[in-house]
């Protein structure tokens, strides 16, 4: 039985797996022109590029929820809520494609990117930094929950 993982199964894993699988052949020193080492690096980096864009797209989730939270402004209110279920998708698109990536993510990197954006908008509305909190307030699968919103600070839907 083989157990290497599939490309349609875990992207992220498989180019772990073919990285290494990579280097293993460079050391048996098959007699190939085949730049093994940074063929092996590139691989990584497609998947490191997948991780990537999961938390990006945790970022922007995080950026909006954090809005929709804080802000006493009644618009641009739709806007940010179609931008949470955009990028909600893309992150759930991203760890259907690859499950490992889900160990991986750095919450609380994406959760300082996020706060930081979210201020940058919020000073519009003339809030201080400090009233977002320090630490993410949400988990994971909240952040990835198409049902589940925070609730306006300030009473708005």
């Amino acid at each position: 039985m083989d157990s290497r993982i599939g490309y349609d199964t875990d992207f992220l894993a498989w180019t772990e797996e073919q990285a290494r699988l990579l280097r293993e052949a460079s050391r048996e020193r098959i007699n190939m022109p085949i730049d093994w080492e940074n063929v092996a690096e590139e691989i990584e980096s497609m998947g490191r590029s997948e991780l990537r864009a999961v938390e990006s797209a945790l970022v922007r989730v995080i950026e909006h929820l954090l809005k929709l939270e804080y802000s006493p402004a009644a618009d641009p209110r739709g806007n940010w809520r179609r931008t949470v279920r955009e990028q909600r998708d893309q992150a759930k698109d991203g760890l259907e494609d690859s499950p490992s990536l889900l160990g991986k993510i750095d919450l609380a990197k994406a959760y300082r990117r996020g706060r930081d954006y979210a201020t940058e908008g919020l000073e519009q509305d003339r809030l201080p930094a400090d009233l977002l909190p320090v630490d993410c307030p949400y988990c994971l699968e909240q952040l990835l929950d198409e049902d589940w919103w925070p609730a306006n600070r300030h009473g708005l839907a």
